[in-house]
């Protein structure tokens, strides 16, 4: 290891590419409570975005527009699925309804994990839970 460099953790942040970031962005805003802390705007049809649902942080940027029809054709349901996992579900998960997801199973407690499902507007699969303590 050199001198003087940084210690980094090591971390993993998925990238999502969504036809229609702007409307993706407002979205987890609205549905997760996401904070934005960084904003690149490469074009008017280009945005790369980091955001954090307390804490944990992910990339959302849009499709490049000759690559659009193939981003939206191999994106959904079980192709991605995030976990979200949060002290309260039940309130996120509720909330991620208002804001226009579609409930595919709600917040029970089955297979170790208190844990309700959701697809956001733009196909993606968001499992919202915690683990039950055994």
């Amino acid at each position: 290891m050199a001198k003087n460099k940084p210690l980094i953790p090591t971390t993993l942040a998925p990238w999502l590419t969504v036809s229609q970031s702007v409307k993706a962005i407002d979205f987890y805003k609205q549905a997760f409570g996401a904070q934005e802390s960084y904003r690149l705007e490469l074009s008017e049809e280009e945005l790369v975005v980091r955001l954090s649902i307390q804490g944990a942080e992910f990339w959302v940027s849009s499709a490049a527009p000759q690559k659009e029809e193939a981003i939206t054709t191999v994106l959904g349901g079980e192709t991605i699925r995030l976990i979200l996992t949060v002290a309260d579900p039940d309130t996120l998960f509720d909330q991620a309804l208002q804001a226009g997801a579609t409930p595919i199973f709600p917040v029970s407690e089955e297979h170790g994990w208190r844990l309700g499902r959701v697809a956001d507007p733009f196909g993606l699969h968001w499992e919202i839970g915690y683990p039950l303590l055994p």
